[in-house]
């Protein structure tokens, strides 16, 4: 029989991992209802209110509705958020906010801190019938339409609005930055706005491409955000993506970053758990 000292751990990592089951499950189970509650009101807000009007609430409401659920799992203690860095933006007029994409949180992490923001996403999530009203409320950008999207962030950027896009175009797969996509540049060229980079740094791979939802991450999942270099607009396409692409991959490191903040945290644990 095992001892009462060997079996303590066992016991810690077990509640442990209980209580991470039921934030994880019950944080995304307040975050759909948040969605739905919030589009169903959205959708009539699109017929009652000017699309300024409409565009200024919706960014609004979806920036508030954010940081109230990352601070409802930073409360639990199994989430823990670092986004200070975020609050120098906020009155630097147009940038194109451009981090790397290690996990579906992303998007809520940065407009969570940025309430003038237009988002640059799936076009499946925009024509969503039961979440997609509240996008459209905000003025987000879809990005199937390449000539149409551009245009539209150049617009918005024009307004004094800021654009979230992300450069990889989908979540990291290739450690540490998937291959660049020239959508930034593109925009920064024609708006003449920098693209101003956003280092997520994260203890976990949850969320993360590829991630199972029945996969309950070690908590506490620590998230830090830094700010980057700005890149101001160059006519060369090429220049400025290669320049990008090759200081988000120095900056993030040669190895995961992500595993190496994992190991830390990990063995942080371990170190405790024997005590």
């Amino acid at each position: 029989m095992p001892s009462q000292g060997s079996a303590t751990p066992m016991i810690r990592t077990g509640l442990r991992a209980a209580y991470g089951c039921l934030v994880v499950y019950s944080g995304l189970l307040v975050f759909g209802l948040m969605c739905l509650i919030w589009s169903g009101a959205a959708a009539l807000l699109c017929y009652l209110l000017s699309e300024e009007r409409g565009r200024t609430v919706g960014r609004w409401v979806t920036s508030y509705g954010f940081r109230c659920y990352l601070w409802g799992l930073a409360l639990s203690g199994a989430f823990r958020f670092d986004l200070r860095a975020l609050d120098a933006l906020r009155e630097t007029g147009p940038l194109i906010i451009a981090p790397n994409h290690p996990s579906l949180l992303d998007a809520v992490i940065v407009l969570s801190r940025l309430p003038n923001v237009a988002c640059v996403m799936k076009a499946d999530l925009i024509n969503n019938q039961i979440y997609g009203a509240s996008a459209r409320l905000a003025g987000y950008i879809r990005n199937d339409d390449f000539i149409g999207g551009v245009t539209q962030a150049v617009e918005n950027l024009r307004a004094g609005g800021q654009l979230l896009l992300f450069p990889e175009g989908t979540r990291t797969t290739r450690q540490p930055i998937n291959r660049v996509k020239g959508g930034a540049a593109l925009v920064s060229k024609r708006s003449g706005v920098p693209i101003q980079t956003v280092l997520i740094e994260t203890t976990s791979l949850f969320l993360s491409k590829g991630w199972q939802l029945h996969r309950i991450p070690p908590i506490p999942v620590c998230y830090r955000l830094r700010l980057g270099r700005r890149f101001m607009p160059k006519d060369n396409l090429r220049e400025t993506i290669a320049e990008l692409e090759a200081y988000l991959a120095s900056e993030l490191g040669c190895r995961n970053g992500i595993e190496a903040a994992g190991d830390t945290l990990a063995q942080l644990q371990n170190r405790l758990d024997e005590r």
